[in-house]
């Protein structure tokens, strides 16, 4: 494992999911310290990412702290709730003048979480920032919400980064920043150098996106702040185990981050529903080890010979046959 390799998972890895068939849950309710004890069990995780506020009000900043400390992790990133029933017409492009404020509020409060931490990021997922109808919505007033909102926040707090995690949709039809290059347009828009993208494999398979192409069009425009791995069928945002179904371009994925020495935490976001969540980020993790030992062995130079004559069959033999024989 290169030395300079960071692994990190979202908390709610760790949490107890519901969905509309099981509202009772998939488990027993689990505390924010009852999920940072859990991350702490998983082998080579060293950095979480915390929703805020926290489920219980009452949970004080030093008691998480000492959760952390005790389990030997840190936080990378705080991600502000805004896209809860509150946030139901959006958070940025809310209609309602007093609920943007709200969102911009939450925000801000997430922002002196990051400080108190030393986190690396606010992540921002406007998740109800978006349409579901035709002529629900006036596109140009919507985009430009879009932008404002977030730009206004970035300028509220330059001494921060503020990512942008895109996904095509759910909870809405139609969300606003739905690809890397649409998010990409806004951030450009905004013109700020503290606001980038956090770049969601999953989100950008179920987008119709190859993942290695984003994250090359992110690190081109300078905005590739973070990243999460997790793997879908496509056609839904699964969050199943990374590189569970889609190996081969998992590996293209992070090929392109060595390429352009790209250096960040290797996140997990998945949703471990029927799993057990400390086997499933072991699993995860284990599996994004194979991938560093084969971009050690894979071979840079006969890779871009051969992607230079667009030879195919070339190009998968040699990404085959470093990752599976690196386990």
């Amino acid at each position: 494992m290169s030395s300079n390799l960071k692994f990190g998972a979202g908390i709610w890895h760790f949490a107890t999911y519901v969905d509309r068939y099981a509202t009772d849950g998939y488990g027993p309710p689990r505390s924010l310290i009852e999920m940072i004890d859990l991350a702490g069990q998983v082998e080579d995780l060293s950095v979480v990412d915390i929703n805020y506020p926290f489920v219980d009000p009452d949970l004080s900043l030093d008691a998480v702290e000492a959760a952390l400390t005790r389990n030997k992790l840190s936080v990378i990133g705080i991600t502000p709730e805004i896209y809860t029933r509150r946030f139901a017409k959006g958070a940025f492009t809310n209609p309602d003048p007093g609920i943007r404020r709200l969102a911009n509020e939450m925000v801000n409060d997430a922002a002196n979480v990051v400080r108190r931490f030393g986190a690396d990021y606010v992540k921002l997922w406007p998740g109800q920032d978006g349409w579901d109808y035709p002529f629900q919505v006036d596109h140009k007033t919507l985009w430009q919400l879009s932008i404002d909102g977030i730009g206004e926040l970035a300028s509220q707090n330059p001494d921060l980064k503020f990512v942008i995690e895109y996904k095509p949709r759910e909870p809405r039809v139609h969300m606003s920043y739905d690809s890397v290059a649409r998010t990409l347009l806004g951030i450009e828009k905004m013109g700020l150098p503290n606001v980038g993208i956090l770049l969601d494999f999953g989100h950008s398979l179920y987008g119709g996106e190859s993942p290695a192409d984003a994250a090359q069009l992110a690190i081109d425009h300078g905005r590739l702040f973070g990243m999460d791995v997790n793997d879908n069928f496509r056609s839904w945002d699964d969050d199943l185990i990374a590189g569970s179904v889609h190996p081969i371009e998992l590996f293209e994925f992070f090929y392109t981050l060595r390429k352009n020495k790209w250096e960040g935490v290797w996140q997990l976001d998945q949703f471990p529903f029927r799993e057990d969540s400390v086997a499933a980020a072991n699993s995860a993790i284990g599996f994004l080890k194979v991938i560093d030992r084969a971009l050690d062995k894979l071979d840079f130079e006969a890779m871009q010979a051969a992607q230079d004559r667009h030879d195919a069959v070339t190009a998968l033999d040699l990404a085959r046959r470093a990752l599976f024989t690196s386990y």
